[in-house]
């Protein structure tokens, strides 16, 4: 499956980062892309760094016009494509939540962002409310997605929980950075850790991973910190964990990366995990803490 990443820097123009996503989708199509995923919240600039009431008018119901815009593109170029929306679902409720459409450009499918950060400059809590749809994988023309949003990608139990639903491929759109104080050890210990974590998850499930991360500098618009300079470094794994493919740190990037999705096959005879796994003895896992 020939899988494409767009990393992309954006501005605090909704439709001009629309547009350039547009011209990045066509690039990726031209260039044979049969799956196409876009960042975290791709349409803006990141705005969790603050809380900021009228932030909200840039939630949309789904349907709406963002997946009228991102399904007519999915039709035109016929490829599946991975999206990231400010999701209102309903009056003070609202999600971050990926939409995935078919190449006939109808929703196949959405996940609603299940772990949901709050710390310095990712005060997430203040806009989305928890995900209720579970983990289950999304059924394409390309295979079986397990979608998971960017903090999700820290937590195994979500990606086995996605394995065990039948899906053939992770995948994490992404909106992460360095604080601007950190220094440099700081930054690639951090950022390190997270392309390790997500490496983790492909070997302990067989499966291939996709992270999609957006690039560049966005500042606090309350000037309460320095900002966050977004780490890039979308990659794509293998189902043992192996680099395909990894962007700069600081470049926008479109790449269109061949994945073996029969390898898992493979692998899975060789490092039968989900055989060996002690369901029996996994009943702890459920509390929040054991005292």
């Amino acid at each position: 499956m020939r899988t494409a990443i767009i990393q992309q820097a954006n501005t605090v123009n909704v439709e001009d980062n629309k547009a350039k996503l547009a011209g990045n989708i066509a690039e990726c199509s031209r260039n044979g892309a049969q799956l196409i995923v876009l960042q975290e919240l791709h349409n803006s600039l990141y705005f969790c760094q603050t809380e900021d009431v009228d932030t909200f008018d840039l939630a949309e119901p789904i349907p709406g016009p963002s997946t009228d815009f991102y399904g007519k593109l999915a039709k035109q170029h016929k490829v599946v494509l991975v999206t990231s929306l400010f999701e209102k679902r309903a009056t003070g409720l609202y999600h971050n939540t990926a939409v995935v459409y078919e190449k006939d450009g109808l929703i196949a499918g959405v996940y609603r962002k299940m772990h949901i950060p709050d710390d310095p400059g990712f005060y997430e809590k203040f806009y989305f409310t928890p995900g209720d749809m579970g983990f289950m994988p999304i059924n394409t023309s390309v295979g079986k997605l397990g979608v998971l949003v960017c903090w999700d990608q820290w937590y195994p139990e979500a990606a086995r929980l996605m394995a065990l639903a039948g899906a053939e491929i992770l995948i994490y759109p992404t909106a992460i950075g360095w604080d601007m104080l950190d220094d440099e050890a700081e930054r690639e210990r951090q950022r390190n850790a997270w392309i390790t974590v997500q490496r983790g998850h492909a070997v302990a499930n067989g499966l291939p991973v996709v992270a999609v991360n957006r690039v560049g500098i966005e500042n606090d618009p309350c000037g309460q910190s320095a900002g966050i300079n977004f780490w890039g470094s979308s990659f794509i794994a293998g189902p043992q964990g192996e680099l395909l493919y990894e962007a700069p740190v600081d470049t926008e990037i479109n790449k269109v990366v061949e994945v073996d999705l029969k390898r898992s096959e493979d692998v899975r005879r060789i490092w039968p995990f989900l055989r060996d796994r002690r369901i029996d003895a996994y009943s702890e896992i459920i509390k929040r803490f054991r005292d």
